[in-house]
């Protein structure tokens, strides 16, 4: 029986010591809700004194995504994440096979039009004028020998009396009416060749010379746009595609990312609102660099209020109105990266504007 003793003379003991655990562990608790609380606040809220406006916001800068503006086969990839490329570099190709044999077939079709028109617009050589007349002539030796023939026909049947058949006369007037006719179709002809191509003739040709050119242009456009260029200075954000991928306007190639400018995105109340304008100067701190700030100017100010975004209040204040800024910064070193969090410390006195402003 004196260990059944022993136990209930253990229990209030045993018991005690539980609920101190329980409260110190409740102590603890309480003090790290009101350490998240508070550091939850100071990083969701924005200070302000006389002197100083200090605002918390992230870096953004502007993306391009780049596509070929043709559909084919892509051939070359030459560049990664993470390089940089300036302005006009070559970025990708595509596979230019077909394009190529186009380009040489409208070359030919440019080169026949253009000896095509410039036969025109030379006019007859003087060898052709030549041999028009040389067929005049011919002509109306064939002339005159018919309407002698007829003449002498005639002669012999009224001078001899002798007969003369009436086919035989049929004949000879027929020939000479075909020699005749012969004969003004040469001197028609030796006209036109000395007169030379019609004016409308030229044009029509020129036309045609201008729709050729035309589609060997398109075809060249259409070869330079299967180099995809960078159109600025930039960083390899993504690698959308690969060799042998089929590209197309709709899918990208690359996405890029601007690195001048870059700029903070922060908000203020309307309170504070009046105490800034364009030009400040302010200072931008990061946590990876506390110790180093970054300088810059106040570039852009809202001329609308909006609802303060989810992402940088705390749940009551989300129904807040605010105005959105933007800090435009020096980053020569490129220590900014896109979405970081970024401290903004603006000077309300002393404070000179500037025109001068990125955008």
């Amino acid at each position: 029986m004196r260990p059944s003793v022993s136990n209930k003379a253990a229990q209030p003991h045993l018991t005690s010591s539980v609920n101190k655990k329980l409260v110190l562990i409740g102590i603890a608790i309480g003090l790290a809700l009101i350490s998240v609380g508070t550091v939850s606040w100071f990083f969701t809220h924005k200070k302000s004194n006389g002197e100083f406006l200090t605002l918390f916001g992230n870096v953004d800068i502007r993306q391009v995504s780049l596509a070929f503006n043709g559909n084919d086969r892509i051939a070359e990839m030459r560049v990664e994440e993470g390089d940089r490329v300036r302005a006009g570099q070559v970025l990708a190709k595509l596979d230019t096979r077909i394009l190529t044999l186009q380009i040489a077939q409208a070359e030919a079709q440019v080169a026949a039009q253009e000896q095509a028109l410039l036969r025109l617009e030379n006019g007859t050589r003087p060898e052709e004028i030549a041999q028009a007349k040389a067929e005049v002539a011919s002509a109306q030796a064939d002339a005159d020998l018919a309407r002698q023939f007829l003449g002498r026909l005639m002669e012999i049947e009224s001078d001899s009396g002798a007969a003369v058949s009436q086919q035989d006369l049929d004949n000879a007037r027929s020939r000479r009416r075909v020699a005749v006719a012969q004969l003004e179709n040469r001197k028609k002809a030796l006209q036109l060749a000395l007169i030379g191509p019609r004016k409308e003739d030229i044009a029509q040709a020129e036309a045609q010379l201008n729709v050729f050119r035309a589609e060997l242009a398109l075809l060249r456009h259409q070869l330079d746009l299967a180099e995809l260029k960078s159109p600025i200075d930039a960083v390899i954000r993504s690698r959308l595609l690969e060799p042998g991928d089929m590209a197309s306007p709709q899918r990208p190639v690359y996405a890029l990312a601007i690195t001048d400018p870059k700029w903070v995105r922060a908000y203020v109340s309307e309170i504070d609102l009046g105490r800034i304008k364009l030009g400040m100067r302010a200072e931008v701190v990061t946590d990876s660099h506390p110790e180093e700030s970054i300088h810059g100017r106040i570039g852009y100010i809202s001329s609308a209020a909006e609802f303060t975004p989810k992402p940088v209040q705390t749940e009551e204040l989300r129904t807040s109105l605010v105005y959105e800024i933007r800090v435009y910064v020096e980053d020569a070193e490129d220590r900014l990266r896109l979405g970081m969090p970024a401290t903004v410390h603006i000077a309300l006195r002393n404070n000179g504007n500037s025109s001068e402003v990125k955008h």
